[in-house]
C-alpha cells in the first residue's frame, strides 16, 4: 500500500437484512485530500461512512487506514485515528460548549482520568480554531445550528485524528452557514492536512470545495476522481435521471449546475 494512502477499501460489501447497501466497493483516498460523496437517496453515502469509522462492521471485504488493518484496531485505536462529524447531535444533559468538545479528548483518557493541562490547551485550540471560543460556557442546546455544526467539528479537532468524516454537515443550515462552515472544514484541510472525507447534499458545494468526488449509485461507486472531471452531464444524468446544465460559473471558475424540470 502506497505510503500515502489514508483510507483503503477493498471488496466492500454490507447489507441490511439481506438488502444489499454497499457492493463491491474498491477504493483509495490519499492523505490530506478532501473527498465528497454524492449520491441519491439509498446509495450508501452514509453507510459506507460507517465502515470506515467501523460504528459498522463491513461483512466481506477489507479496510485499511494508512498500514492498519481496521479490524485489528480497538475502537481507540480508530478513533485516535478517525473523527466523525454528525449532522447533528442531540445532547441527553445539559452540556456546555466547553464540556462538548472535551469529549474529544477521551481516547486519550483512562477510565478514572480528568483532563490535563495538556488536554484543556488542546480544547483551546479547538474552539479557537472554529471561532467559538468566547461561547465556551454557553449551553449547547442555546446555540443555533451553524454553532452547533462547529461545536462538533471542534469536538472532531480536538480528537486529534488525522480523518474527518462529515455526514451532510450543511444539512439543516441557512446558505451563509453552510458556505461558512464548509469554508472552515477546507481551511482545516489546507492548513493541517486532515484527509476530509464528506458525504454532501449540495452539488455546487461539492463543486467548489471537493478537490475529488464520489459518485454512487445502489451501493456501488460508479464514477471516482477529480471534481472537475467527474461532475459532467452523462455522469449526473445516470446518477440522478434528471436533466442538468453545468456551466462555469464567471466569477469563482468553479462549476455550477442547474437542475432542468
Amino acid at each position: 500500500m502506497n505510503s500515502s494512502t489514508a483510507i483503503k477499501i477493498e471488496n466492500l460489501r454490507f447489507a441490511y437484512d439481506g438488502i444489499p447497501a454497499l457492493d463491491g466497493i474498491d477504493l483509495e483516498i490519499e492523505t490530506g485530500d478532501f473527498v465528497g460523496i454524492v449520491g441519491p437517496n439509498g446509495s450508501g453515502k452514509t453507510t459506507l461512512l460507517k465502515m470506515i469509522c467501523r460504528s459498522l462492521k463491513y461483512q466481506q471485504g477489507e479496510v485499511y487506514l494508512g498500514q492498519q488493518h481496521l479490524g485489528e484496531m480497538s475502537r481507540l485505536q480508530i478513533a485516535k485515528e478517525v473523527a466523525v462529524v454528525p449532522q447533528e447531535l442531540t445532547a441527553a444533559f445539559p452540556f456546555t460548549v466547553w464540556e462538548m468538545v472535551s469529549m474529544g479528548r477521551h481516547p486519550y483518557m483512562g477510565r478514572f482520568s480528568s483532563l490535563t493541562a495538556k488536554d484543556d490547551a488542546i480544547i483551546h485550540q479547538a474552539l479557537d480554531e472554529v471561532g467559538l471560543t468566547d461561547l465556551k460556557k454557553r449551553f449547547y442546546v442555546q446555540l443555533s445550528g451553524g454553532e452547533k455544526q462547529k461545536v462538533l467539528i471542534a469536538q472532531a479537532l480536538a480528537q486529534e485524528a488525522a480523518i474527518l468524516l462529515l455526514d451532510e454537515p450543511t444539512s439543516h443550515l441557512d446558505i451563509s452557514r453552510q458556505l461558512e462552515i464548509m469554508s472552515l472544514v477546507a481551511d482545516l484541510n489546507k492548513r493541517q492536512g486532515r484527509t476530509v472525507v464528506a458525504v454532501m447534499h449540495d452539488l455546487n458545494l461539492a463543486a467548489n470545495f471537493c478537490r475529488r468526488l464520489i459518485l454512487m449509485k445502489k451501493g456501488k461507486i460508479t464514477n471516482y476522481g477529480p471534481t472537475e472531471s467527474v461532475l459532467n452531464r452523462k455522469n449526473l444524468m445516470k446518477l440522478f435521471a434528471t436533466e442538468v446544465i453545468i456551466e462555469r460559473h464567471r466569477t469563482t471558475g468553479k462549476l455550477n449546475i442547474t437542475y432542468l424540470i
